[in-house]
């Protein structure tokens, strides 16, 4: 069947943003998205929005959207599937494409969340795991990744340090991301001497909730070889679930739905692990990133550790991971975060990710992770 490319992209500002409404913070990403494209609206044949409505006050938010990016009377719709929704927003335009459906379909990624207070998002959050048996005791996301740590760490002997060299890395990147929530650096023993939240995660391994945008514009082949800019093709697509309940996994040390997502993606794209040279991976907190390297193939299970402190997933090592700085320096608006990973890899495939720049990066992925790995999304994308 014929590709889907992306011909577009456009990145806000994540962060504190009491200077704009979710809908106009859709519109800056669009904007830019737009122009980078170098399209009309009048050719966009619909758009998909990824966003988790409890964050908002206004229900049916796709409609609100719409209107404000001056779309209707062009379809639109609404995913979400917890912090996995931009990615899913994603897939479902390149379905609606590869199917003939649309030709031209705009994906933005939005989401107010800093309107809430800390509680009202742990407790929003904690909802996402299995509320008859699990979250109704208090489990929390931190809590959750803090079992997923303990037993890496029993299992493994992956180590306090290990964690907090991961956090030292995102936020290097991120202090040269213009779009990112955290533009400063923190030195190893800053990170590890950070408060307790849930042991042994610290504050520095744990992202930031974030408000913030990211839009990505796709087409099918015929019209995404006639786009201003080299199309950058979606050439493997994967998506797994897992049980909703953490504690009927087969194990705490990786996520069975990213095993088996980047299994389905590295077959359709013909492509292994060891092909690709920059990934964007959802490193909630610092173990997920860890465990990402593992379910991902960069190396074999029980090795994360061991894979950071050996510089491994830094520019010039066997594969670039987080250079944006990561959720853990850029922020995570939940709805946004897949749609701006998806822009990171981009920008690295065109080459233009300035100081943060993979050199000749021909193959990237993405993996976003919804909930505490119930749903999971992995990309890859390639540039001719």
């Amino acid at each position: 069947m014929a590709r889907v490319g992306i011909i577009g992209i456009g990145h806000g500002v994540f962060g504190r943003r009491s200077d704009a409404t979710v809908q106009e913070l859709a519109f800056e990403a669009f904007r830019l998205a737009v122009e980078d494209a170098g399209l009309s609206r009048d050719e966009i044949d619909a758009s998909v929005i990824g966003s988790v409505p409890e964050y908002h006050k206004q229900r049916s938010l796709a409609g609100v959207v719409q209107e404000y990016l001056g779309l209707n009377p062009k379809p639109t719709w609404l995913t979400e599937v917890a912090c996995a929704s931009g990615s899913a927003a994603i897939r479902t335009a390149w379905m609606a494409i590869r199917s003939g459906v649309h030709r031209v379909v705009a994906v933005i990624g939005c989401q107010k969340m800093t309107e809430l207070s800390t509680p009202e998002i742990l407790a929003l959050m904690g909802r996402v795991g299995e509320v008859q048996w699990e979250s109704i005791f208090g489990t929390t996301f931190p809590a959750y990744y803090a079992m997923f740590a303990n037993r890496h760490m029993h299992e493994f002997g992956t180590t306090r340090e290990q964690l907090s060299q991961v956090a030292v890395k995102n936020h290097y990147y991120g202090a040269r991301n213009p779009v990112a929530l955290f533009r400063k650096e923190v030195t190893l023993e800053k990170a590890g001497a950070s408060e307790d939240v849930s042991s042994p995660l610290q504050v520095f391994d744990c992202c930031a909730n974030a408000d913030g945008a990211a839009c990505v514009i796709l087409a099918d082949e015929a019209r995404a070889r006639h786009a201003p800019k080299e199309p950058v093709w979606l050439d493997g697509m994967g998506c797994a679930t897992a049980s909703m309940s953490v504690l009927r996994r087969p194990d705490l040390v990786g996520l069975p739905s990213a095993t088996e997502a980047a299994a389905q993606a590295y077959r359709m794209a013909e492509v292994g692990p060891n092909d690709i040279q920059v990934a964007d991976v959802h490193d909630c907190f610092t173990i997920a990133e860890i465990m990402a390297y593992e379910d991902l193939g960069f190396c074999a299970k029980g090795e994360g550790g061991r894979f950071i402190a050996d510089r491994r997933p830094y520019i010039g090592g066997k594969v670039a991971v987080n250079v944006d700085g990561g959720l853990k320096a850029k922020g995570h608006p939940i709805g946004a975060t897949g749609v701006s990973m998806t822009c990171e890899i981009v920008k690295q495939l065109r080459g233009e990710a300035g100081e943060r720049q993979v050199p000749e990066a021909k193959i990237g992925l993405t993996h976003n992770v919804g909930g505490i790995g119930q749903y999971c999304f992995v990309q890859v994308l390639r540039k001719d």
